[in-house]
């Protein structure tokens, strides 16, 4: 692996940099929507319970312990449910606004490295061809054999180098724009339910 690496030349540092970072932002956002998940339903059913018992104090605390972008709209919804509806609407509307960037996060970086591991990989396929253009030109007919050989291999190491980062970037970049769509959906509806019941009014939607 190593002496693919070094075969691929300087541009496989940057490429490899590419692919750790694209690593470290997947394996991220998946841990977040995992978590975030699961603790947007237990929240629910908390405020199930302590909306019914109309303990707003308890309500407010379970949002805090879930600490999401769902509890913390939630919060504001509780706290400020005194407010007359065109406000409270108004309000929720900006906290909801507010909360897409948490979802979104590191989502542009992994976009951009999907681009750019694509195009270290077409710019080194470049210098390779370059350079065994060079060998071919420098010396005869066939040129170096081992230097030719040596100037193909590093077009298509990082050719490939780039492709291998870019193809599971661009999938992941898309699963999570899909990700956050639903959330923002469920958000939504649990948003939504919690006014409702604030209200007095039957939801059809289940907290």
């Amino acid at each position: 692996m190593f002496g693919y690496i070094v075969k691929g030349g300087i541009l496989m540092i940057p490429i490899i940099l590419c692919g750790l970072a694209a690593v470290f932002i997947i394996v991220e956002r998946l841990f977040y929507f995992y978590v975030t998940k699961k603790r947007d339903a237990k929240l629910m059913f908390d405020l199930k319970t302590s909306l019914f018992k109309n303990d707003f104090e308890e309500a407010v605390a379970a949002t805090k312990e879930a600490d999401t972008p769902c509890a913390k709209v939630i919060q504001k919804a509780i706290e400020c449910r005194k407010w007359n509806e065109k406000d409270l609407k108004d309000m929720i509307e900006t906290e909801m606004d507010n909360a897409v960037p948490e979802y979104e996060h590191f989502l542009t970086p992994l976009g951009t490295i999907s681009n750019i591991s694509t195009l270290l990989g077409l710019l080194g396929t470049v210098t390779g061809n370059i350079k065994a253009f060079n060998v071919l030109g420098s010396a005869g007919s066939m040129g170096d054999p081992q230097a030719l050989a040596g100037a193909i291999g590093e077009a298509l190491i990082t050719t490939v180098a780039g492709l291998i980062v870019s193809i599971p970037a661009v999938i992941f970049y898309n699963y999570f724009n899909s990700r956050v769509t639903r959330r923002l959906s469920q958000m939504e509806k649990n948003v939504t339910s919690v006014l409702i019941k604030l209200s007095g009014r039957e939801s059809k939607y289940e907290i």
